[in-house]
């Protein structure tokens, strides 16, 4: 479950409890929210502290004073999560989820940094345009000139391969194809290795922008 969907079923709990339109239910929660908080978040994590507690058994600030408290917390990202897996028991891909939601509520990470010290962004929608179609276009090197006019794209992936990996501005995007049967097709664009923090608003914009242009199209 993503956070916002996790958030909207708390406000309709209370909801039915209080009475409350959404509105002023959100506020409440929200308060609320920043008044549970002992530390400053400088970013929110990608999961909310609701499904967090429930999986791990821990909310977001006791995770945050757990690994505080360990002596190695300075070695990095690596290390926390390695930490997490042998000494406190984490499972290997909510160790990475921890971490990470650690790195961005302390400062260390900012939001949509990976590991690596590079950014992704992702953008998704559902187009009138075949799908089949659009990867022999993506495919084809003269042909895709024409999706992407004043860019400088390489193909990195195999033809066979299920995902299309292109090599685009200071990134690389892997660009996902889903028929939906009517003529429809579901595009997700993850954009990886940006430079900057900066970069992510550019690109997120770039790609809202040639989305918007193939349905249009």
């Amino acid at each position: 479950m993503t956070r916002q969907e996790s958030f909207k079923r708390r406000i309709r709990a209370r909801m039915e409890k209080t009475g409350e339109r959404y509105v002023a239910a959100r506020r409440v929660l929200i308060e609320q929210s920043s008044q549970n908080r002992r530390r400053t978040w400088v970013a929110e994590p990608e999961v909310s502290d609701d499904t967090i507690r429930e999986t791990t058994g821990r909310g977001w600030e006791e995770w945050c004073d757990l690994i505080d408290s360990w002596p190695g917390n300075a070695r990095g990202h690596t290390a926390i999560a390695a930490w997490l897996i042998d000494e406190v028991g984490v499972e290997g891909w909510w160790a990475q989820t921890v971490t990470l939601g650690y790195e961005r509520i302390v400062g260390r990470r900012l939001p949509y940094q990976q590991p690596d010290g590079t950014f992704n962004v992702n953008k998704t929608r559902t187009v009138a345009v075949d799908a089949e179609l659009l990867r022999k276009t993506l495919l084809d090197g003269q042909q895709r000139g024409d999706l992407f006019p004043n860019q400088e794209t390489e193909l990195r992936s195999r033809p066979t391969s299920k995902v299309v990996r292109l090599g685009i501005g200071p990134g690389v995007a892997q660009i996902a194809l889903e028929p939906k049967g009517d003529g429809r097709t579901t595009i997700s664009v993850a954009h990886e290795k940006l430079p900057t923090s900066e970069a992510v608003d550019e690109w997120r914009f770039y790609w809202t922008e040639w989305l918007e242009a193939l349905d249009e199209a």
